[in-house]
């Protein structure tokens, strides 16, 4: 389909003005962009304003009023940051009825240099989970790619919270023209800003109690697995996880190393680099391991590098974190409770959570390794949401991708994917 022939409607985007770029470079292609405003967040970071599409109606009258326009703008393509918060979930659905092509955004499967880019769905949603190592080595069979090692660390973090904390304050105090808007989370608006806030004041003492939290595990001289959390109110735990809970998934962990992981053996948590004490996880920890007897083979470390930790773990634990790739990548054996693109066969152990602890299986690391170079020829796009240059990076590469006719799988397997610029492209 020609560019001037496309009309791109934007739903919610990653916090900070990157769909507003993205829209800009699209109809620099020639393409038309729309943009579905829910609150003065998503306003304050569009800044076309003659394709800005204010939504003031209620929950209830979003599925229709989707449907409708889709269908009088004439939409051919519709472009989101993850599909499952209810109003992404229920335009996804509407656009399929009506043969239009989804775009999805996500932060990356392999992170922090890469993010998403996937049409349909992503996490559980994606076409990555239909598909077997063996298919994924057929449509690699004409590539010759030199991957690159897993980054150390996660990039924009202060700019992620930043903008996180400036959309909510937007929300908070500048919402009058959006009365009937609901987030898609169980805490207010103004709950989660004060989270945000907090988070950023407390950035220094949480830097400082991590390393101190740190050196005590590096140089304790056990043996230690690691426990990768997400946040409880993320859509892969909560969408994609079996456990109701952050609370069951910790005691179900907690249990298992308790009946089957060596005297010597220690269980360290590694809190996501987003937490911000939403959740009682130093207080269920605490609880749960004077209940299983190991209180004191139990550590717990809030976000950080990942990179220092697993270089000397015995395992990784998880519900779907995408962090468990950097563990397979360093050939750990890894447990994964949930639905995750990277639970195939060939290297997520199916062993029961005692026997794990016992006597982990070992990953297929060949196995591995193609997966991730079939994913970084594919979905995975360097670049990212927050900081300028990570922006830069994304679109560089990103607008070719939306704008061709085959979605990132389909185009390696017919042979007319473009080149991809990895790692040493940004940085």
């Amino acid at each position: 389909m020609d560019p001037g022939d496309r009309v791109f409607l934007f739903l919610q985007g990653p916090h900070g003005p990157f769909f507003h770029q993205l829209g800009r470079m699209l109809r620099s292609a020639g393409c038309t962009t729309l943009r579905v405003g829910f609150n003065t967040g998503d306003d304050a970071f569009w800044f076309h304003r003659e394709s800005f599409v204010p939504y003031r109606g209620a929950v209830g009258d979003w599925p229709a009023d989707c449907a409708r326009l889709i269908r009088e703008r004439g939409v051919t393509d519709l472009v989101l940051y993850g599909d499952a918060r209810p109003i992404h979930a229920t335009a996804v659905a509407e656009a399929k009825r009506a043969g239009v092509t989804v775009h999805v955004f996500e932060e990356g499967y392999l992170r922090p240099w890469w993010v998403t880019y996937e049409r349909g769905g992503t996490n559980g949603n994606s076409r990555l989970m239909e598909l077997g190592v063996a298919e994924m080595r057929a449509a690699l069979a004409q590539c010759d790619l030199s991957v690159p090692d897993a980054p150390a660390h996660w990039g924009d973090m202060r700019q992620h919270v930043f903008y996180g904390a400036l959309y909510h304050w937007f929300v908070m105090f500048r919402n009058g023209r959006y009365r009937n808007f609901r987030p898609h989370r169980d805490r207010t608006v103004a709950q989660e800003f004060a989270l945000y806030a907090r988070r950023l004041m407390l950035m220094p003492a949480h830097a400082a109690g991590r390393a101190v939290a740190t050196t005590r595990v590096r140089r304790g001289g056990f043996p230690y697995h690691l426990c990768l959390l997400q946040l409880a109110h993320d859509s892969s735990f909560t969408a994609h996880g079996p456990f109701a809970s952050m609370a069951e998934f910790l005691e179900t962990v907690i249990a298992g190393f308790a009946e089957g992981a060596p005297r010597h053996h220690h269980l360290v948590f590694k809190a996501h680099p987003l937490e911000d004490g939403r959740t009682p996880l130093r207080a269920d920890l605490a609880r749960l391991g004077r209940a299983h007897g190991v209180a004191d083979r139990l550590h717990f470390i809030r976000g950080g590098k990942l990179a220092a930790l697993l270089d000397h773990a015995s395992s990784a634990v998880t519900v779907n974190s995408t962090a468990a790739q950097q563990a397979l990548w360093r050939g750990l054996p890894v447990k994964a409770f949930g639905r995750a693109v990277y639970a195939k066969p060939e290297f997520v152990s199916s062993q029961p959570m005692a026997e794990f602890f016992s006597g982990p299986q070992r990953p297929d690391t060949r196995a591995y390794r193609d997966f991730r170079t079939f994913l970084l020829e594919t979905s995975q796009v360097a670049g990212g949401f927050y900081s300028g240059r990570g922006r830069r990076q994304l679109l560089r590469q990103v607008v070719d991708m939306m704008l061709a006719p085959h979605d990132p799988y389909d185009a390696l397997a017919r042979g007319t994917a473009a080149p991809r610029r990895l790692l040493r492209a940004v940085t």
